[in-house]
């Protein structure tokens, strides 16, 4: 029964936490695993990690004093320390970009039942003199259909505090945790710190930014498969030597973003790793320094069929054996030009689709 007795409902707490102790480890465990299967099987975000803790016994006391005590007391209203915790069992999602906050709570919003929400946002830039982290917090439990089904059964009843956080808001949480006396230190390192949280605001912004620039780019970049290729771009060497005569200066360059859109015209249905994506390219251009996206585009469509045949013969035979995309393509900047592109292919590759080009007929060069 709940009373206005501290000490006695303080050594209530205590009993039923140690008696408990196990069991919230488990269902902290199961609620982690089960939000983060929620957000992955929703997709459109980048997760970086799904962890939880059920809180320290000495900390659940603490809050309790803090923000329930006082008010309960002076009201005359018994208690018991233990419905007030709410945050027992934390969860965190920790993503990489801040627009992606709100997206992952309309998807905790849309699969469990939400008891309060906490913007941490609004909190930190409604107090000028304030610093922290930004980031959301929700009260949640499991949805009713969820509580129903026996595997939830240890922990339907079971609330708990899932914090949205950017992976820049974690890390300056972590930071932020480590500076001592806070409330007591002098007004010039209080303002260090707010200056500190600001450049790791502009940080989170600026990713965010960087991101959609470079979407941007993707969307801009010069289409080589939209269309049959002007005469001026389709003459260059085979090994792209020699660049073509009437593109502008830079406006036919192979990079990231053309060698995208031409990749993905020919590998419609395969996701190409953008940091791969840098590396593939950077090789591409040190094997073939003046490289276009035309030249690209043009020897891909001269040798892709004959690739597509090999990779074919090639999976028959090992069965267990890669051969994605980007070996595809390996093959045919070999194909186009044997010396230039050498490199492309190990010698136990460029061995065995010798043997076959041997054995099925060399393609004529173009």
């Amino acid at each position: 029964m709940p009373s206005l007795d501290f000490d006695l409902e303080e050594s209530n707490f205590r009993a039923f936490y140690a008696q408990q102790s196990a069991a919230l480890e488990d269902a902290c465990a199961a609620l982690t695993a089960l939000v983060a299967a929620t957000v992955t099987q929703a997709g459109g975000v980048d997760i970086t990690k799904v962890e939880g803790r059920v809180k320290d016994a000495d900390e659940c006391i603490r809050k309790f004093i803090r923000k329930y005590r006082p008010a309960l007391e002076e009201s005359n209203t018994p208690y018991d320390i233990q419905s007030y915790i709410t945050d027992l069992i934390g969860v965190r999602v920790v993503c990489l970009y801040e627009d992606e906050l709100e997206k992952i709570a309309q998807i905790m919003r849309a699969h469990f039942a939400v008891i309060d929400v906490t913007d941490k946002v609004s909190a930190v830039e409604s107090t000028e003199a304030s610093f922290g982290y930004k980031g959301l917090h929700l009260d949640l439990r499991l949805s009713a259909a969820e509580r129903s089904l026996p595997e939830h059964a240890a922990y339907a009843h079971l609330p708990f505090e899932l914090q949205v956080r950017t992976i820049i808001q974690d890390s300056w949480s972590v930071l932020d945790h480590r500076i001592k006396y806070k409330k007591s230190i002098p007004g010039q390192l209080k303002r260090r710190i707010n200056v500190l949280s600001a450049l790791f605001e502009l940080a989170d912004r600026e990713f965010r930014q960087i991101r959609d620039a470079t979407a941007a780019e993707l969307l801009q970049a010069p289409d080589e498969t939209a269309e049959p290729l002007p005469d001026a771009e389709a003459d260059g060497d085979v090994d792209g030597a020699r660049a073509p005569a009437k593109v502008a200066a830079g406006s036919s360059e192979l990079n990231a973003f053309t060698f995208l859109k031409i990749a993905t015209h020919f590998f419609k249905e395969f996701e190409f790793e953008p940091s791969k994506v840098d590396s593939f390219v950077d090789d591409i251009q040190v094997w073939s320094p003046s490289m276009t996206r035309a030249r690209f585009n043009a020897l891909m469509r001269e040798t892709v069929g004959v690739v597509k045949r090999y990779k074919q013969h090639f999976e028959e035979h090992n069965p267990k054996a890669s051969f994605n995309p980007y070996t595809v393509i390996r093959h045919c900047l070999y194909l186009s030009n044997k010396t230039a592109f050498r490199p492309a292919l190990r010698n136990s590759a460029r061995e065995s689709f010798e043997s076959w080009l041997q054995e099925h007929g060399e393609p004529k060069a173009h």
